[in-house]
């Protein structure tokens, strides 16, 4: 598997199929690239519907076709937009053409539904947890034991979510090989230091710090 970091924290996952998790590219500085020019899409996910992070998903699943996949209530405004979705919440795992969507804990707040979620996105025997905006939590000790992800994208902007210290006790609590910083850097609210958080991580995980549009293979 692939995986490119489109900006703050959208992410796209190239294997067998095409994944898009939080796709905010219009209004973005920091994207990667637009959201028209994403022509192939298989599944979109949603952590939560704040504009940062729900972006252009909308558009992207009814340009491509894509399934959209989040909580219960964005998912169902989807649907009232004749989006085909698939509706989840916390604990609930679901599987659509091949690809395993498990949805996990987060502590930050949401507009429909009213709070945000973590995702466990697992495509070709590679499981990538994405944070989606929360703070650190106990919780996490058992999405890394539960699910065992391969890789961590975490957002350290310590504003709206974690500073790159807690980001790296959530490495340690989630036990992870790899991490990636994410939601940080964006906006003038929100400058953070990735290089910072690699140096509270220490040797507890490999630290993975990426630029907008770079890739990384799993």
């Amino acid at each position: 598997m692939e995986i490119k970091w489109l900006g703050h924290s959208a992410l796209m996952l190239i294997g067998s199929k095409i994944v898009l998790i939080d796709p905010f590219l219009t209004g973005n500085p920091k994207a990667a690239v637009t959201a028209e020019s994403i022509k192939k899409c298989d599944m979109v996910v949603v952590t939560h519907d704040h504009g940062d992070h729900i972006g252009d998903a909308y558009d992207i699943c009814k340009r491509t076709g894509a399934v959209f996949v989040s909580f219960f209530e964005i998912a169902l405004a989807a649907e009232e937009k004749g989006i085909t979705a698939e509706q989840m919440s916390v604990g609930g795992t679901i599987e659509n053409s091949g690809i395993k969507v498990s949805m996990v804990p987060a502590f930050h707040s949401g507009g429909l539904g009213g709070t945000a979620v973590g995702v466990v996105v697992e495509m070709d025997g590679k499981k990538v947890y994405h944070a989606g905006d929360t703070g650190v939590s106990m919780e996490m000790q058992l999405t890394g034991e539960l699910y065992e992800p391969d890789i961590a994208f975490l957002p350290i902007d310590g504003r709206f979510n974690m500073t790159p210290r807690l980001a790296a006790k959530a490495v340690e609590l989630l036990k992870v090989p790899k991490a990636v910083p994410i939601h940080y850097d964006t906006f003038p609210a929100i400058i953070s230091s990735p290089e910072e958080f690699k140096k509270f991580v220490g040797n507890m995980s490999e630290i993975i710090i990426m630029n907008p549009g770079d890739k990384i293979e799993l």
